[in-house]
């Protein structure tokens, strides 16, 4: 419900704060007097766009914001998926219109999109005036309607998860053919690509043990060679390093180093035992050098071989268009998995078809339970609506629901159309072809009156919907309104006292000149307040004794 309702800077407003209450609050005032005014700060807080004209001072910029209590908690996931804060169901909306037109809103402080706005505003509040009738003639709300008397919600719930799990089958089978026409498609390249790469067969690490080998063959003569003469030079020469070692390490052998200056009787090791480490490391590597060597051949056969397979590597690389060996060996792999797999698809996608097609089965027959249910509760609901509307001035209303089936959607497979007749011999006709605005109005009223507890209704404001009539018909709707205010908050803008009498609290709206301007104003009735209205309601400016008289007695009744 609106606890709250702050107006700042809009139109002949310059500030408004209202405190409201639970039930039917009554809003009245003179034409002119600025209801419409309040009516246009509700629907900015609703999501409408905004023109920097309303602004009464375009020296600042105007404000609108309502506190919204007693949230229903269906509206968290909208917030939990938009990263709104959820304040234990408290809703602060603002709208702020600057003199440049620019228009921002907030939720809970947070900006938010006008969309977003909207969707969240209409599960806050409910406006509905006598022209604007575009929401009773929705199917989407028809059917919602007859739901709602149908109390099939536990029905409609278990089929819109099956039918989230059918959508969700649908969306991978049309995904999976897709890849497998693609696949069809590039059927004959990739069988002629894997065919090719077969008999290169290209293996991981291959190019580079094959390079190695070319680079030894091809060169083998110089390299032999060249570590023969290391070889040599280190063990076999007359003046090889290892003998010249062995020479230098006889000259010295018997000296006591440690008489000499610097060289400590324990220093590590001495000079004899390192020159006789490197005498056995130049050993050991003129041996090495020398089993390298023998090990080197000329092959030209294998050199050949060596050098027509990487041309043959070099050449697939750059015919498949790869960026280097490694990917041409990982499409090698990837063709041959897919050429290996490729059953795999037709097994997922009849597997998926399969339960595809249980579950369509499934639904259509959870559909057809809801459809019975629906049809049940419609002879039921027209049967109420037309005895409840017929005592509103309505004498004559024919009124029947049209039920019309088509494919399985998330509401099941039913299309829903209310079809009435308001004068005698006039042929049933849809809602919205033949009702004038007064008539829409009025079954507006009565549908809520019959919906209202069982559609959890935000907040509903009744703008003006009783403009038409008057006497016994308009106490009447009074009523209705005040009963459906027994179990969440009604606002009715009215001109008639019967109405305006069945209100919990009254709000008046009233303009006055101050200076050069006219200014609005918005004030709670006390109870002697509220006698003189409802006596101003029923004679005019001149409030007389008799019209105090009848005011005390309405408000009695």
């Amino acid at each position: 419900m609106i606890r709250q309702l702050s107006i700042y800077n809009y139109a002949l407003i310059d500030s408004v704060e209202l405190f409201l209450k639970e039930g039917l609050t009554i809003l009245t005032g003179e034409t002119g007097a600025g209801k419409s005014v309040m009516m246009g700060a509700i629907s900015l807080l609703m999501g409408e766009r905004a023109d920097s004209k309303v602004l009464a001072n375009r020296e600042g910029k105007a404000v609108i914001e309502g506190v919204f209590d007693s949230v229903a908690t269906s509206l968290k996931e909208i917030f939990d998926a938009n990263d709104l804060d959820w304040n234990d169901g408290q809703i602060i909306v603002r709208r702020e219109i600057s003199a440049n037109g620019r228009s921002r809103a907030f939720i809970n402080d947070t900006p938010v999109t006008l969309p977003l706005l909207s969707e969240v505003a209409g599960g806050l509040v409910d406006i509905h005036s006598q022209h604007s009738n575009r929401l009773l003639s929705k199917p989407e709300y028809q059917l919602s309607v007859i739901d709602s008397i149908a109390d099939n919600g536990d029905m409609i719930s278990d089929y819109k998860k099956d039918f989230a799990r059918f959508v969700e089958l649908r969306k991978k089978i049309r995904k999976l053919r897709e890849m497998m026409e693609r696949n069809r498609e590039n059927r004959e390249l990739r069988a002629f690509q894997l065919d090719q790469l077969s008999k290169i067969n290209p293996k991981k690490g291959e190019l580079e043990e094959v390079e190695k080998v070319y680079d030894i063959l091809s060169d083998a003569d110089d390299l032999r060679s060249r570590i023969n003469q290391s070889a040599y030079l280190l063990s076999m020469a007359d003046t090889s390093a290892i003998s010249i070692i062995g020479d230098a390490g006889a000259s010295i052998d018997g000296i006591d180093f440690t008489l000499f200056e610097g060289q400590e009787e324990d220093s590590q090791p001495g000079l004899m035992e390192r020159l006789k480490n490197v005498y056995i490391e130049l050993k050991d590597i003129g041996d090495t050098l020398a089993r390298i060597a023998s090990g080197i051949e000329s092959d030209p056969i294998r050199l050949a071989k060596a050098d027509e397979r990487l041309k043959e590597l070099y050449e697939a690389v750059k015919r498949f268009k790869m960026a280097d060996y490694d990917k041409l060996v990982e499409l090698y792999e990837s063709l041959k998995k897919e050429k290996e797999g490729g059953s795999d698809n037709v097994e997922e996608l009849n597997s998926l078809e399969a339960e595809a097609r249980k579950l369509g089965d499934t639904l259509k027959i959870k559909a057809e339970k809801i459809s019975e249910t629906r049809k049940k509760a419609a002879r039921k609901f027209e049967e109420i609506l037309t005895n409840d509307a017929r005592p509103l001035g309505l004498k004559n209303l024919q009124f029947s629901v049209h039920f019309s089936v088509g494919k399985l959607t998330p509401d099941g497979k039913d299309t829903v159309e209310f079809l009435c007749a308001f004068n005698k011999n006039q042929p049933l006709m849809p809602l919205s072809q033949t009702a004038s605005g007064g008539e829409m109005a009025r079954l507006t009223l009565c549908i809520k009156a019959i919906t209202a507890n069982k559609l959890k209704l935000p907040t509903v404001i009744f703008d003006e919907i009783d403009t038409g009539v008057s006497g016994d018909i308009a106490d009447r709707m009074g009523s209705m309104m005040a009963d459906i205010a027994s179990g969440m908050q009604v606002f009715a803008i009215t001109h008639l006292p019967q109405v305006a009498v069945k209100g919990r609290s009254h709000l008046l709206v009233y303009k006055h000149d101050e200076g050069e301007r006219t200014v609005s104003h918005v004030k709670v009735l006390c109870k002697d307040e509220r006698v003189k209205e409802i006596a101003r309601m029923l004679s005019g400016k001149e409030i007389n004794e008799a019209a105090l008289k009848n005011a005390r007695v309405l408000l009695k009744g």
